[in-house]
């Protein structure tokens, strides 16, 4: 479903991607954990091109993402090409970025209607189903500012899935909740994956790693360090730099 190959990323002279090289197959989640500062929210963001590569190959379901190859050369798409790429990939931020003038269920059929010209009571029955599965289902009618944190971010997962991506990304999606409301966002994330859904998730979740993810890939300085089965990783990593960053937050 996804494929990096030697993906590079610079702001200035500042190289943030050192080469990522990887694989994400259909239906699998991998869950990128690291230090912050590692390049692991920055590769997430160019995989649906909100930040341009500088070399390299990123593919989603085997297309190019944000390019067209001529020749041996990669031309840009155009902007209304790309964000026609960016219906099929869901990205869930840290901060919830809801309409706050918009209610739960007005958030969630924005972008189905707008984009997609979904009728709206096709969009507005989808919304809801949604909602019911993010366990908000007498939440439609609230605004933002009426929901807790995680709330918020469930309503943010849903406005994702209406779009019925094939790929979901998710950015360090617990990171801006009280503790007491990361259980709820993660039940979503387990349900989404156990629906099969293929999943990317930026996390210092580490038991949701463990239990959820087929995969875990240690990011450090801009490159991948180590990467393989979560319990293997987790619990008897080969590198040293792993196993010094997992006594910190284990």
């Amino acid at each position: 479903m996804v494929e990096a190959l030697e993906v590079h990323k610079s702001y200035g002279r500042v190289e943030v991607l050192k080469g990522i090289t990887l694989k994400v197959m259909p239906g699998e989640v991998m869950c990128l954990i690291g230090p912050s500062g590692s390049g692991k929210s920055t590769f997430l963001r160019c995989i649906n091109h909100l930040e341009k590569i500088n070399a390299g190959r990123l593919s989603v379901d085997g297309a190019l993402v944000g390019y067209r190859e001529r020749g041996d050369r990669l031309h840009e798409l155009r902007e209304r090409e790309v964000a026609g790429q960016r219906t099929e990939i869901g990205m869930v931020f840290q901060r919830f970025n809801l309409f706050p003038h918009m209610t739960a269920l007005e958030n969630i059929t924005e972008a189905p209607i707008r984009v997609k010209r979904e009728p709206k009571d096709a969009a507005r029955a989808h919304a809801r189903e949604l909602l019911e599965k993010v366990g908000l289902g007498d939440r439609a009618g609230a605004y933002p500012n009426q929901l807790s944190g995680g709330q918020q971010q469930r309503v943010a997962i849903a406005r994702a899935l209406a779009m019925q991506p094939k790929l979901m990304l998710f950015d360090e999606p617990t990171s801006a909740l009280d503790p007491e409301l990361v259980g709820d966002v993660l039940a979503v994330m387990r349900q989404l994956a156990d629906d099969g859904m293929t999943m990317i998730v930026v996390t210092h979740e580490m038991g949701f790693a463990r239990e959820v993810g087929d995969a875990v890939v240690f990011m450090d300085g801009g490159v991948v360090v180590e990467s393989g089965d979560p319990r293997e990783v987790l619990t008897d990593p080969r590198h040293e730099r792993t196993r010094s960053f997992l006594s910190k937050v284990l």
